[in-house]
């Protein structure tokens, strides 16, 4: 969440400055944006880092947090592209594709070194998306968000 987060807050805080966009701005051939523009290297950056940062004060040491942001990232970009591909716009809500793969990835790049079972990352995936949804909502009625989504 931290490293998810950390990109909506910059935007909050920057405005467009330092945004610039993952993709380049450059079409996959459908001719739809490979991710959009919401999704910038100012993000990534600054979410892998603030993960990096957050991660000892959980006790862990900062490489699995910068891991973890990085892993959860690659998810949001993932998602960001299935979107543009099924014709979902910019911060459109997909309940499930918005959460899962950011959730996910980074279970599965730490999932031997912690020794988690499938059915632990199950449920860490259920509660992420409860959790993620609810501060998304608070998130907005704080006027962080665009979008209570």
């Amino acid at each position: 969440m931290v490293a998810n987060g950390m990109p909506i807050l910059l935007r909050k805080l920057l405005g467009e400055r330092f945004g610039w966009p993952v993709d380049g701005g450059r079409r996959f051939p459908d001719g739809r944006p490979w991710f959009g523009p919401s999704k910038t290297w100012r993000g990534v950056v600054c979410g892998i880092g603030a993960a990096a940062v957050a991660a000892p004060l959980l006790g862990l040491p900062w490489e699995v947090g910068a891991l973890v942001g990085a892993a959860s990232l690659a998810g949001d970009l993932l998602s960001s592209f299935l979107k543009r591909r099924l014709g979902i716009g910019p911060s459109g809500m997909a309940l499930g594709l918005d959460q899962v793969p950011e959730s996910l990835l980074p279970l599965l790049a730490v999932r031997e070194r912690f020794g988690l079972e499938w059915r632990y990352m199950v449920w860490f995936v259920i509660v992420f998306i409860v959790l993620e949804l609810a501060l998304s909502v608070i998130l907005y009625r704080l006027r962080i968000r665009n979008r209570p989504y």
